[in-house]
């Protein structure tokens, strides 16, 4: 894949370019353009020290010691925290030697993008059959943008035929915190496998920035030398910790996630829209009117995701209050007048 020949990338959340497409509206914005919590975890309060020292090596094994245990990581893996999981997609490419890269898709774009960058052999493929032959294999599970699903036993066993040819497996498992079942940490034994997981997504703070990679020690180490010193802040140290240890808040935000997801789907399929897929902070919808829906909500202050590269695709993150879903119900009445 020629990189200098890929579009560029355009992501969701950028509320400048809903207004350079719409203007500013007058109630403000109803950003459903990402996958983001919209009920933000709540006990973000950090002490002083946190902003006055340098992140301190007590805090990150304290942090990484709850993500073990949260995520499930097996003892025989390793873990390291990152600024954002978007950071460990970027760096994977570039101390690993050139090899064929394979990608289930279509999926989040940056694997793509990070890996034909680094002058790796990039292959976009479209089913699990298709993955055998590939040296690296990249799979985003729950996928974005559609929610598909791959069974645990699927992505150990392409785990195992890596480790055999010496490569490498690769699981994006950045929406599995509403549903643990789907991830593969709590299987992992010694197969060459890399599992990626994201924080702000679910628990809603994105502007964190932090991230985790739990699996092959080798690559894991490989990663922590590439970071260097200090690269997670202290706040996010701190908060992150708190987080994932707040067990009781992590199930009662699952279900509430579950509620909402299910009254966005009842809102779209009443719009006579075809909820295609998803996971529980967001949905998908495949029309052929997606252009005049993206318009229509545009002007009435609601920003959603667009996909030029499907361009009947839609996608809506989950409201987060009662009154952002009516107001999306109203908007998309308007279709029909």
């Amino acid at each position: 894949m020629d990189s200098a020949l890929t579009p560029a990338i355009r992501h969701g959340g950028d509320l400048q370019e809903a207004e350079d497409l719409f203007g500013k509206p007058s109630s403000g914005w109803l950003d459903l353009s990402t996958g983001i919590n919209a009920d933000a975890y709540p006990h973000t309060g950090i002490d002083a020290s946190s902003w006055q020292r340098l992140p301190q090596q007590e805090s990150l094994n304290k942090l990484l010691e709850t993500a073990r245990h949260y995520y499930g990581v097996a003892d025989t893996a390793a873990i390291v925290a990152a600024p954002g999981s978007q950071s460990l997609l970027q760096d994977l490419p570039t101390f690993l030697k050139k090899r064929r890269v394979s990608i289930l898709g279509p999926t989040y774009a940056e694997h793509a993008k990070t890996w034909a960058d680094a002058d790796h052999d990039v292959a976009i493929v479209t089913s699990i059959s298709e993955l055998e032959d590939a040296d690296i294999v990249v799979v985003v599970n729950p996928n974005n943008p559609d929610g598909r699903q791959i069974a645990v036993s699927t992505l150990i066993d392409l785990a195992r035929d890596r480790t055999k040819r010496n490569g490498l497996l690769i699981v994006d498992e950045a929406f599995s915190d509403t549903d643990p079942s789907t991830s593969i940490l709590t299987q992992l034994g010694n197969e060459a496998a890399l599992v990626l997981r994201s924080f702000g997504k679910f628990f809603g703070l994105p502007g964190l920035r932090l991230g985790f990679a739990a699996g092959d020690g080798e690559t894991v180490s490989k990663l922590q030398r590439q970071l260097g010193p200090w690269a997670v802040s202290g706040p996010a140290l701190e908060i992150g910790a708190r987080a994932l240890g707040d067990d009781r808040w992590v199930a009662a935000m699952r279900n509430t996630l579950t509620e909402r997801s299910h009254a966005l789907s009842s809102a779209l399929r009443s719009a006579g829209l075809a909820d295609v897929g998803g996971t529980s902070l967001f949905r998908l919808v495949d029309d052929e009117r997606a252009l005049e829906i993206f318009e229509t909500l545009g002007k009435a202050g609601i920003f959603i995701r667009r996909f030029p590269e499907n361009p009947t695709w839609l996608r809506f993150g989950v409201p987060g209050r009662d009154t952002d879903l009516q107001r999306l119900e109203n908007a998309l009445n308007k279709l029909y007048r």
